[in-house]
């Protein structure tokens, strides 16, 4: 349990959900962490949660779509903890909105969360990568970028864009043993997927029974499945791998059906 003993890594949209969950199981693997997330009342309760398990951390409110924002969180960070070893980008929005009524503006606001978001954090993070000899990366992609679904059209693109933003990144930094890479979920029993389901199934019940049967395993992944993806390439043993999706999905991305009531 001590795999990420003294570094220090940066997860967004630590509020809830699994980038709560991934910071806990970085904390418990020895990791001091720095969570941030848009809404300041559950990113306080993470820090909490996460100094309740013993480690140290410090946590912000924050909008990723901010760029000085940004690059203040990461100046603080480096400031108190001295180094960055590791970052996830985790934050993300998912508004569910047919390809023929999508307004600009939130284009514009997946965008900025989903893709620009991760940009800006890695540009900004880097050179305090350097100065530690080096450090893993690691964007949350999705499923979604592998397979077609309705309605989050521009989201499963961002997801998509995400898996071709790190290879590039990999390559370009793998002279500073800078690694990068992403991980692809399925489906998870957490809040966003409750939120998605009170919001857009007539019958919720029924359709979160729907997602468990889309999974070849039966049954949708769990929040501490996929951080412990995250945990792995944030470890030395997974010093060899960058430029790589993994996808942590039961499945679901190559048997391809799609979730219709």
């Amino acid at each position: 349990m001590n795999r990420l003993t003294n570094k220090v890594a940066i997860v967004t949209g630590a509020g809830d959900g699994i980038g709560r969950g991934i910071a806990l199981a970085f904390a418990k693997e020895g990791a001091k962490l720095a969570v941030c997330d848009l809404n300041k009342v559950t990113v306080r309760e993470t820090e909490v949660i996460i100094r309740d398990a013993g480690a140290e951390v410090i946590s912000e409110p924050l909008d990723v779509r901010d760029p000085d924002a940004i690059r203040s969180f990461v100046s603080k960070v480096s400031d108190r903890f001295g180094r960055i070893d590791c970052l996830v980008n985790n934050a993300a929005v998912m508004p569910v909105v047919p390809a023929d009524a999508i307004e600009p503006d939130t284009i514009d606001s997946i965008l900025q969360v989903n893709l620009r978001a991760p940009i800006l954090f890695t540009r900004f993070v880097i050179p305090h990568m350097r100065e530690s000899g080096g450090g893993s990366i690691i964007h949350m992609a999705s499923a979604t970028g592998h397979n077609g679904h309705p309605g989050i059209t521009v989201y499963g693109a961002t997801k998509g864009a995400l898996m071709a933003l790190a290879r590039g990144q990999a390559i370009e930094l793998a002279v500073d043993s800078i690694r990068v890479n992403t991980v692809s979920p399925g489906t998870v029993d957490s809040p966003m997927l409750h939120r998605f389901l009170a919001e857009n199934a007539t019958d919720p019940q029924k359709a979160r029974v729907a997602f468990d049967h889309l999974h070849p395993r039966g049954k949708v992944g769990s929040i501490e499945e996929v951080a412990a993806v995250f945990v792995f390439l944030a470890s030395e043993e997974a010093a060899n791998i960058t430029a790589t999706d993994i996808r942590c999905d039961g499945g679901y991305a190559v048997q391809g059906r799609q979730p219709r009531e």
